[in-house]
């Protein structure tokens, strides 16, 4: 009688752990899965200055690589497409006149095609105008070698 009591007793209490166990895996579950969970709400707000730094200035589109800025704009012209590389450094985000950078655009049919930009200094930006007008995407590599620092940044846009 006294081996049934505890063997009653032990069950009881390994029944008891399993429950024990398994609701707190819910409500972990259920606090994971709650838009309200502080731990979530928090986390935008601090990833907010860092999205403020990768903000298009000139409308394009935007890389950040290390201390340098790289914004990308396209407009499309009679003659093809014009390629702008805003190329800036720090937080001040000054001008980079002085990079040697060169565009690798990837055309729909696979080809590539390279592109050497030119320092445009009333636009204080780099510019070249590409000629294909075959419709879809042009994936681009944009690469600045910097006083021998090279500055990489991929882009795409489409015909």
């Amino acid at each position: 009688m006294k081996s049934l009591k505890s063997n009653l007793i032990v069950l009881g209490s390994v029944g008891l752990l399993f429950l024990g166990a398994c609701s707190k895996g819910d409500q972990a579950s259920d606090t994971n899965s709650s838009p309200a969970s502080s731990p979530v709400a928090s986390q935008p707000a601090s990833s907010a200055p860092a999205a403020a730094s990768a903000k298009a200035t000139q409308g394009g589109q935007v890389v950040e690589s290390g201390a340098y800025h790289l914004e990308f704009v396209t407009e499309k012209e009679a003659t093809g497409t014009h390629l702008d590389l805003y190329l800036q450094k720090g937080d001040k985000k000054e001008p980079v006149p002085n990079a040697k950078v060169t565009a690798q655009v990837q055309l729909p049919n696979g080809k590539q095609q390279t592109l050497a930009l030119k320092y445009d200094a009333e636009g204080k930006h780099y510019a070249v105008v590409f000629p294909g007008k075959e419709p879809g995407q042009y994936p681009v590599k944009v690469t600045a070698d910097i006083n021998g620092e090279k500055v990489d940044g991929r882009f795409t846009f489409s015909q």
